[in-house]
C-alpha cells in the first residue's frame, strides 16, 4: 500500500488546477510545496516557498525559445517570465508531472501550464495530461499523446495547469489521488 504521507506535491497555488492539486494533497497527508514570487497572490498559501530573484534566474530561459517551442507568443513577458522561471523549480523538484487544460494539435498544451508540459517531455519525466475537450488523460509516450488512466507513482510530482477548471477536470483530479491513494 502506497503511503501519502512519503510524497511531496509540487505546484504554484495558482487558482483553479493547482489549488485543487493542494487541496487533495491536503487531503490525502501529502506535503505540499507552491513556488511563488515576489508580486504573486496565490489562491493557495499552504507550504508557500517565496522565490528569490536569484532562485527564479536558475529557471531563466530565452523567452524566444519558450515561444518557439509553445508555437506562440507570449504578452506580458516580465509575469510570464517569472511564472515559466517558477515552472522550472515545479518540473525540477517533482519526477511526475500532470496537467489539466488541453492538448492542442501540434502536441503542446495551451498556455502557461503548457511549458510544465514542455520541460516534462525535455526532461524525459512521466507526463499525462487530462484534456477537458476530451475528458480523457493522455500521457506522453514515444513522442505522442496515448489515451491513459495514470496514477501517481513517484514521490514526487507535479500537479498545474488551468485556471479554469471545469467540473470535469476537478473529478479528474479526485479520481487520480484516490486510484493513487485508496488501494
Amino acid at each position: 500500500m502506497t503511503k501519502a504521507a512519503e510524497f511531496t506535491y509540487y505546484g504554484g497555488g495558482h487558482r483553479g488546477t493547482e489549488a485543487e492539486f493542494g487541496r487533495q494533497a491536503e487531503r490525502f497527508g501529502i506535503r505540499e510545496v507552491n513556488f511563488s514570487f515576489a508580486g504573486h497572490q496565490p489562491a493557495r498559501e499552504k507550504g508557500v516557498v517565496l522565490l528569490s530573484p536569484e532562485e527564479l534566474k536558475k529557471g531563466d530561459i530565452s523567452m524566444e525559445i519558450v515561444s518557439l517551442r509553445m508555437n506562440r507568443k507570449y504578452s506580458e513577458m516580465d509575469k510570464i517570465r517569472k511564472v515559466i522561471q517558477s515552472i522550472f523549480h515545479m518540473v525540477n523538484n517533482g519526477l511526475q508531472i500532470f496537467t489539466v487544460g488541453w492538448i492542442q494539435p501540434d502536441d503542446t498544451v495551451k498556455g502557461g501550464t503548457g511549458w510544465a508540459a514542455e520541460l516534462g517531455k525535455l526532461f524525459n519525466r512521466p507526463l499525462s495530461v487530462f484534456d477537458q475537450d476530451r475528458n480523457r488523460w493522455y500521457t506522453w509516450k514515444d513522442k505522442g499523446w496515448v489515451e491513459d488512466i495514470p496514477v501517481i507513482a513517484h514521490k514526487t510530482f507535479v500537479g498545474t495547469g488551468t485556471r479554469n477548471l471545469t467540473d470535469a477536470g476537478k473529478q479528474a483530479i479526485k479520481d487520480l489521488f484516490s486510484r493513487s491513494f485508496n488501494a
